[in-house]
């Protein structure tokens, strides 16, 4: 089946959802002007996400998607927590932050009952999931509304595991993509390969649509990636200077200097591998750090720091997500660029 008759949408592009860069307003353009607008729902409280669900359904008529994470919950280690802060405590003294004061605790939940019960009366048209799949009760409660279901393959294995399990379409996450490695069978960096390498073996080992996602960034790489084979792109960081996200001043900024061109696998900021552009702490720490404690409970020891600096305009311990190509990433409205994308 074709991607558009499958999803309800016009274009065969699907804006990435992008947690801590956008809200509701991004998906909406994007739906609007034809593409598949997503929600990253991983870093939102029940009543926030009831908030911005509401405000994408009185926005647009058009179809969209929620995204969710499906890791397993970690159990905290005091002794991690505790060499994690000692690692950090230059910093701290920097700042004149008191460790002592900052809270412990994830910033990302799993998807789970309360928010398939919220999501029910909601009923998206898409719900995608990154690292795997929910346990299948839930699982099939999201199908049951008629809900299309994406998920992040980013090796030929875990594609042939979604297909098996009830996926509608597969987004092959190659390694250029910015943001969170979706791996989930392996935690093997060296299983990672590019887009345009992963895309046609995907392709190949399963029967149902696959959408490209890494590094494509205007509509060459678009072009590119339907001749391997791909229904339909799936597209993130060319969105970030659209007036309609939230990304950060030095987000913004570093998006648009050199330092774009200099990214980076990184552990530091959540405790699993993601893509983003390398900085101060990323430069000092190694960007994959085996004291950072297990997703996501890196991040609650930084966020004094990345509030502090970005105070000041910087940009030094924030998760400066990006992909490899941020060639596309331009200060235009969201459906120009949507539209763009969709002439392939």
């Amino acid at each position: 089946m074709h991607l558009q008759s499958l999803l309800g949408i016009d274009l065969t592009i699907i804006q990435a959802p992008m947690a801590g860069v956008q809200g509701s307003a991004l998906a909406v353009a994007v739906s609007n002007a034809g593409g598949l607008g997503s929600l990253p729902g991983a870093m939102l409280s029940l009543e926030t996400l009831r908030q911005e669900l509401t405000a994408l359904q009185a926005q647009t008529s058009k179809p969209y998607n929620v995204n969710f994470f499906c890791h397993q919950p970690p159990v905290p280690d005091a002794a991690r927590e505790s060499a994690w802060r000692a690692l950090l405590a230059l910093y701290y003294a920097e700042f004149g932050i008191d460790a002592n004061t900052i809270p412990a605790g994830p910033q990302r939940v799993p998807f789970d009952a309360d928010t398939a019960e919220l999501l029910r009366a909601f009923q998206p048209a898409v719900v995608s999931f990154h690292f795997g799949l929910p346990v299948p009760d839930l699982l099939a409660e999201v199908r049951s509304w008629g809900t299309k279901v994406l998920s992040s393959a980013t090796t030929v294995a875990e594609a042939r595991w979604l297909e098996a399990h009830g996926v509608d379409a597969i987004i092959a996450q190659g390694l250029e993509a910015g943001g969170h490695r979706g791996m989930f069978l392996s935690d093997d960096l060296t299983t990672q390969v590019g887009t345009f390498a992963l895309l046609p073996q995907i392709v190949a080992a399963v029967r149902l649509p696959v959408i490209a996602a890494g590094g494509i960034a205007d509509g060459r790489g678009v072009a590119a990636a339907t001749a391997l084979g791909a229904a339909g792109v799936q597209v993130g960081t060319a969105y970030m200077l659209c007036p309609e996200a939230t990304t950060s001043a030095p987000h913004r900024a570093a998006l648009q200097s050199e330092a774009a061109r200099h990214t980076a696998l990184t552990n530091l900021f959540t405790g699993r591998p993601a893509r983003g552009i390398v900085n101060r702490l990323m430069r000092e720490l190694g960007p994959i750090n085996p004291a950072a404690p297990v997703f996501p409970l890196a991040g609650s020891a930084l966020a004094p720091l990345r509030a502090r600096a970005e105070g000041v305009g910087s940009g030094d311990f924030s998760p400066l997500w990006a992909g490899q190509n941020a060639s596309g990433c331009k200060a235009v409205s969201a459906a120009e660029l949507t539209r763009a994308l969709g002439r392939g």
